[in-house]
């Protein structure tokens, strides 16, 4: 595991292999980005419109992705995401015989509030809905919506008011209008939405990884240099 300084260090190395400008985006960008709020997408099998929503979560600073595959496997369409999958961190779970419970299980873990996306007795508007603790959006497939296991793990219910024939909205629309909602409300809140000095070098790092060719080889170089010079 490589401590917090030797990983900038290595940053600081691998940046002079890449542009200013593209380095200050990146960092521009990520000081905007949150793991506050984050999307679960539970055995999405439409791969367009799962990766609708990793652009959508790239587009409003949204880092981390949770891909549960139960029945369905997940691959990214480059034509809907045009690369917003290089610069998020997704997370799929297929490991288990019961993936949703052990994705969430692992976000409660990490102090995450479980918010179905469905309309359910107990649920509120999504203006209405509460910011102040960490919160993971749940979306289920555009057909049978969320399974019962997701729905019983769920801490609260949202839903997005409606006032058409149409029961539900296309999954990544409705992840489109929410982050477009609480992603501004979370940044201008008093919340501590914004990523630790270790997340924001780790992130980085994998940023500029993907902007190299062969950045093992880099890491390999640096990592002889930094040996011979200790």
């Amino acid at each position: 595991m490589m401590d917090l300084r030797t990983k900038r260090a290595l940053i600081d190395y691998l940046a002079g292999y890449v542009t200013p400008a593209r380095i200050e985006k990146m960092r521009r960008v990520l000081d905007r980005r949150t793991r506050h709020l984050c999307i679960v997408m539970e055995d999405i099998y439409q791969s367009h419109n799962a990766s609708a929503v990793l652009r959508s979560c790239d587009c409003f600073g949204i880092q981390d992705v949770h891909i549960i595959e139960n029945k369905n496997r997940y691959q990214v369409n480059p034509d809907v995401a045009l690369g917003a999958s290089k610069w998020l961190s997704i997370h799929k779970y297929n490991q288990q015989s019961h993936n949703t419970a052990d994705c969430l299980k692992q976000l409660k873990q990490k102090g995450y509030r479980i918010v179905a996306t469905s309309p359910h007795k107990d649920d509120c508007l999504l203006e209405d809905l509460a910011i102040d603790q960490k919160t993971a959006l749940l979306f289920g497939t555009e057909l049978k919506g969320l399974t019962t296991s997701a729905l019983e793990m769920a801490d609260a219910f949202m839903k997005i008011p409606m006032t058409g024939f149409t029961e539900s909205l296309n999954i990544s629309v409705s992840a489109a209008i929410c982050l477009y909602h609480l992603a501004p409300r979370i940044r201008s809140s008093q919340v501590n939405w914004q990523l630790s000095e270790a997340e924001q070098a780790e992130i980085l790092l994998e940023w500029i990884k993907t902007s190299l060719k062969n950045p093992q080889a880099m890491i390999d170089r640096f990592a002889r240099e930094n040996k011979a010079a200790h």
